[in-house]
C-alpha cells in the first residue's frame, strides 16, 4: 500500500470527521431507520430509503477516511531541514512574474487542499513546479491560460 502525504493539521481534520461519523451521525441515522421501520411498510417508506441510503454514504465514507489515515504519512513541516528547498508541507510566498501579483500558499495533501485558505494540492500544477526550487528561482508551470512564471520570494516551513 503507498502512503499518502498529509500535514499534522490535515489529519487532525480527517480524525475529527472519522470520530463525528462514527459518535455522532452513524448512532443518528439508525435512529432514523428505527424510526421508519416502526411506521410499518417499508415498501413505500421515503423516509426509511433516504436513511438507508443516509447509512451507506457514512459507512463508505468511514471506510474511506480509515483507509487514508491508515496509509497517511504524517509530516510536520516545522521539524523539516531541507535548506531552504521546497518540499510538502512548505509554505511559499510567490509572486507572478506576468501581472506581480503575490500570493502565499502551503503545499498539502489532496484532502487538505483549500485554494481559499491558501494551502494547493501537491498533485496541482503550480505545486509540482515548485518543489525542489529554493528562493530566488523562478518555477514554470501550465495554466488553462498558457504557461506562467512565478518567482519564489519566501520558503517556510510553519
Amino acid at each position: 500500500m503507498s502512503t499518502i502525504p498529509i500535514t499534522r493539521h490535515g489529519a487532525e481534520l480527517l480524525k475529527q470527521e472519522l470520530h463525528n461519523l462514527k459518535h455522532v451521525e452513524r448512532p443518528s441515522v439508525i435512529n432514523s431507520i428505527s424510526e421508519a421501520r416502526a411506521q410499518g411498510d417499508l415498501s413505500e417508506n421515503a423516509e426509511y430509503d433516504a436513511a438507508k441510503e443516509k447509512q451507506a454514504f457514512i459507512e463508505g465514507r468511514i471506510q474511506e477516511l480509515e483507509g487514508k489515515l491508515a496509509a497517511a504519512q504524517i509530516i510536520d513541516p516545522s521539524t523539516l531541514d531541507v535548506g531552504g528547498r521546497i518540499v510538502f508541507g512548505a509554505t511559499v510566498e510567490i509572486e507572478d512574474l506576468e501581472n506581480g501579483k503575490k500570493a502565499e500558499y502551503q503545499i498539502v495533501g489532496d484532502d487538505e487542499a483549500d485554494l481559499d485558505a491558501g494551502k494547493i494540492s501537491i498533485s496541482s500544477p503550480i505545486a509540482r513546479a515548485l518543489i525542489g526550487k529554493e528562493e530566488g528561482d523562478v518555477a514554470t508551470f501550465a495554466s488553462p491560460g498558457g504557461n506562467r512564471e512565478v518567482e519564489i520570494l519566501n520558503v517556510k516551513y510553519i
